[in-house]
């Protein structure tokens, strides 16, 4: 029987011919990432074990974009724990305020990230570099400490789920709302320490900002991590930042899957998560009239350059509502400079949104976007736990950066082609 993508990987990494799921194997990971919430958590138990110097200063990875920049003093000494560390350590890839960017959208930008690697990260959505063939996982930061100081990790094999996309997608619909809608069919745990496989010829067309938005969100399944074949679209993309070699893997004809979806996204709408769960997805035309006092555009799941592009085609010539506050977050500095480039910057703030520098901010309720009591927002974020974003009783709709924009405009949920019309 054949191996799928995920085995490949996790078997060419322990040294075996074959593993099957549920198999326990240690692996040699290619990259160890850490925030400014999580790093100094791992940096406190490295210190414990004893070690003092970590097994690879160009594997340790710290990137402060959280609470970045610093929010308040307990935010500022938690990034300066990383800078001190990167300093001491000799870390090669620190990025400071003013070069960093939000890190799941910045280390595939800057070819720190290949595919075939395996890559652990402090942090939920390191799940997003799937998008580039390769194995990645988020896991607890004492782990991360053990893996800083050895270079290795151990997993178990994930089973693996095979979605297989069909149909041309619509007008409007991205890689946001194929995975909205996989996760409001399977649900939070569907994919519960699963590798979700995504395949199939509506795919194809997904650029790749929106497969790293697809693979950044297999979390919120429950998935163990979310993985893409590589393409012609993927090695044009790899190619002109990888920083080392690499190895591309495929699923063998006759790997095993625990199963099989396969979904018609020919026959979509955009998607919205309604509150308070990821799984809680109904199609936008289900929520038009609800009205909003926020929109946010950004983090490491919709801040890329074509997530701004499509949010200042429909906000071009516009205003946002009266009501509404509206924030647009460029993942990185260099999205940032493109964006400014090409005048997107100009029409969000003559439009009457706000434009940050890189920041997770607003997606974790930790600054520039706090919601308060009552309020609703629609984020292109990945997550709308109660609370998620400011007070209790709070609410977020999670969607696409055409539905927010369409949203801003309006004040209320808005399916973007009555902005567009």
């Amino acid at each position: 029987m054949g191996m799928t993508i995920t085995e490949k990987i996790l078997a060419s990494r322990a040294g075996r011919a074959e593993i099957r799921p549920g198999d326990l194997v240690s692996v040699p990971v290619d990259v160890i990432l850490a925030n400014d919430i999580t790093g100094p958590l791992a940096i406190h138990e490295f210190r414990k074990i004893g070690v003092e110097k970590v097994c690879d200063p160009a594997k340790v990875i710290l990137v402060p974009d959280h609470f970045a920049p610093n929010k308040d003093i307990k935010a500022a000494e938690q990034c300066r724990i990383l800078r001190d560390f990167a300093r001491e350590q000799g870390l090669t890839h620190y990025f400071e305020v003013g070069r960093m960017g939000i890190e799941h959208a910045l280390l595939p930008e800057k070819g720190l990230v290949v595919p075939g690697d395996v890559i652990i990260g402090a942090d939920s959505h390191t799940c997003t570099y799937g998008a580039l063939g390769a194995f990645s996982t988020g896991i607890g930061s004492t782990d991360l400490a053990a893996a800083m100081a050895i270079g290795e990790i151990w997993f178990k094999v994930p089973e693996s789920m095979r979605f297989e996309f069909t149909g041309t997608l619509p007008e409007w619909v991205g890689g946001k709302d194929l995975i909205l809608n996989t996760i409001g069919r399977i649900g939070v745990d569907g994919a519960r320490y699963r590798a979700m496989e995504f395949t199939g010829p509506a795919l194809r067309a997904l650029l790749m900002d929106d497969r790293f938005t697809m693979a950044n969100m297999a979390i919120e399944a429950g998935a163990k991590s979310g993985i893409f074949h590589v393409d012609e679209f993927t090695l044009a993309y790899v190619e002109e930042r990888a920083t080392r070699p690499y190895r591309v893997f495929s699923s063998d004809e006759d790997a095993a899957y625990v199963e099989t979806h396969t979904i018609d996204a020919g026959g979509l709408e955009p998607q919205v998560a309604f509150p308070h769960s990821p799984a809680n997805v109904r199609p936008v035309s289900e929520g038009r009239g609800i009205e909003i006092e926020q929109v946010v555009i950004g983090s490491c799941t919709n801040g890329r350059l074509s997530d701004l592009r499509i949010a200042a085609g429909l906000l071009a010539g516009r205003t946002v509502h009266p009501r509404v506050r509206t924030m647009v977050i460029p993942a990185t500095q260099e999205i940032y400079l493109q964006a400014m480039s090409e005048g997107l910057l100009r029409v969000f703030v003559e439009a009457g949104a706000a434009v940050s520098t890189p920041t997770c901010g607003p997606c974790l309720g930790g600054h520039m976007g706090v919601l308060a009591e009552g309020e609703r927002c629609v984020a292109t974020t990945n997550r709308n736990f109660l609370g998620r974003m400011g007070h209790p009783s709070s609410e977020i709709y999670l969607a696409g950066p055409a539905v927010a924009a369409a949203s801003a405009v309006l004040g209320r949920i808005a399916h973007p082609g009555e902005v567009a019309a």
